[in-house]
């Protein structure tokens, strides 16, 4: 998922937008959530329109996950892609389930390299409103997604 600044288009549009993690059914590991990802080239060939509703459309309504999310913004200078580590943690969520996810947010958060933001969210309405996620990512932004 980290930005590569010289691949070909091929490669380009293989590469991870979005990809969802979960616990196993046990709870002893984290792993890919099976069909949970958005790829770049779905947005470039337009079976995306809007990555961040495409996402919010996978995120389950009452369990916990774990996201990486291959942001694109803008700043008042310059076009970025930072990525977002993001902790699903919904209200519907079971306790028991929350507290899990909870406790290993951070062994996880640590396997990652590159992450430049880190967010917790437990309501859609958090993500839809883009002015907050602007917010979140700095001043200077003026677009995101």
């Amino acid at each position: 998922m980290k930005v590569r600044k010289s691949c070909s288009n091929a490669e380009m549009k293989k590469r991870k937008k979005v990809v969802l993690f979960g616990m196993t059914a046990n709870n002893e590991k984290i792993v890919v959530r099976e069909g949970k990802e958005i790829l770049v080239g779905d947005v470039q060939d337009g079976k995306i329109s809007d990555p961040l509703l495409a996402f919010i459309d996978m995120l389950p309504h009452n369990d916990c996950c774990y996201a990486l999310y291959d942001a694109s913004f803008e700043t008042k200078e310059t076009k970025k892609e930072e990525l977002i580590f993001i902790h699903w943690n919904p209200d519907d969520a079971p306790v028991g389930q929350k507290m899990i996810y909870a406790s290993s947010k951070d062994a996880i958060r640590k396997k990652f390299t590159g992450v430049k933001h880190e967010w917790q969210v437990t309501a859609t309405d958090e993500l839809l409103d883009r002015s907050e996620l602007m917010l979140k990512l700095g001043p200077t932004v003026t677009r995101f997604e």
